[in-house]
């Protein structure tokens, strides 16, 4: 039996305040894939990322993410869910007034990780995972923006979430930083979590294969890598 879509919308309309944004998208994500999602500033890229995780409603059709009916899943569900994605903001927003370490130490007793020991050992392993071991002690604010977005990725998957959304990671990076920050996420989604990237950075995808749609005149069409 073929396993099922991680994500499956079909026919999908997103409107904002009235305003139709998308409309009949279709779109699916399986286990392991890497998918980009790209098109113009205002296309509706994160508006699409945000109605995955459930901060945008969606008006009509038939939207499920890892099993979850997305227009019926009840508020009170919502948390349990994100706690099965792993999200890497472009703004970073990582808490400024604590180091990496304790960034992390947030997220994972905030996920309800109890055990001391387990924690520590899970934040040297992701840590380790995204190149940064020796940077736990460090605070934001004192480290580089490519550096900045490893620990994003590192706080992103210290949950081994299926799926990790990235709106735009390479978007305040130069070429050079961007590039490393797609080879970390192209070693993550072969280790097993499926991935989608919003990008506006074509070059990337001719030298980084995935599967590519693209967000256009309110629509959302299946298009080739090149």
């Amino acid at each position: 039996m073929e396993e099922q879509p991680l994500i499956s919308y079909q026919h999908v309309n997103v409107s904002l305040q009235g305003q139709e944004i998308l409309s009949d998208v279709n779109l699916e994500l399986r286990k392991g894939e890497f998918v980009y999602l790209i098109g113009k500033v205002g296309s509706g890229k994160s508006t699409l990322l945000k109605t995955i995780y459930g901060e945008v409603e969606i008006d009509a059709g038939e939207a499920w993410v890892l099993g979850n009916a997305m227009r019926t899943l009840k508020r009170k569900d919502f948390p349990t869910l994100r706690r099965k994605l792993g999200i890497v903001f472009q703004d970073f927003q990582l808490l400024t007034d604590r180091t990496v370490h304790e960034n992390l130490k947030f997220v994972l007793k905030a996920t309800g990780w109890k055990n001391r020991t387990e924690i520590e050992r899970r934040i040297e392993e992701v840590l380790q995972q995204v190149g940064m071991e020796n940077k736990g002690y460090k605070m934001p604010n004192e480290l580089s923006g490519g550096e900045q977005q490893r620990i994003v990725i590192a706080r992103a998957i210290l949950n081994k979430p299926e799926i990790i959304l990235a709106d735009e990671p390479t978007g305040n990076l130069d070429v050079e930083t961007g590039r490393r920050i797609v080879e970390l996420l192209q070693d993550i989604c072969r280790q097993g979590s499926a991935i989608l990237m919003t990008t506006h950075n074509l070059n990337l995808l001719s030298e980084y294969s995935g599967k590519v749609y693209k967000c256009e005149h309110h629509r959302l069409t299946e298009t080739t890598n090149s």
